[in-house]
């Protein structure tokens, strides 16, 4: 995450802590004065009130502002399908899986077929088809066609 994510996301939790204290206080206050009205009043009615507009308005500002330092803080979508994701690392090697910060991701491992590219005993069937089919071309005689 960058310092800019960072920051709006630690703005955000300095939001919600503020509003869940106000909220906390809102009850006690109130639980407090509930308290005193019935023990003047012989009647036990319990009293409920709405939490204020403002501790609301704080919440929500609050968490939509961590979501907003979240998203801002996401690396990029990689594509789903390997073959793409696959191309983009071959074509654009570790440059193109660079974060904010100019670091190559944590995960990135390079082209993932690599080992199944390079090992010694591929066999390149395109061009053993070539030759059988140049071999049998000419009369197919008998020697075995070479790869």
């Amino acid at each position: 995450m960058t310092w800019i994510s960072k920051s709006i996301t630690g703005l955000g939790l300095v939001f919600l802590a503020h509003a869940c204290y106000s909220a906390h206080e809102h009850s006690a206050l109130l639980s407090g004065s509930a308290a005193a009205i019935s023990s003047l009043t012989a009647q036990t009615a319990p009293v409920t009130a709405a939490l204020p507009l403002d501790i609301s308005i704080e919440t929500i500002v609050a968490v939509f502002t961590i979501c907003l330092g979240l998203v801002l803080g996401t690396p990029e979508l990689r594509p789903i399908q390997w073959r793409v994701w696959a191309g983009k690392i071959e074509r654009e090697g570790e440059y193109g899986f660079m974060n904010g910060d100019g670091e190559v991701d944590k995960d990135f491992v390079g082209n993932p077929f690599r080992v199944l590219e390079s090992r010694p005993g591929f066999v390149d069937i395109r061009k053993q088809r070539k030759e059988f089919a140049e071999w049998v071309r000419e009369g197919g005689n008998g020697q075995a066609p070479k790869s």
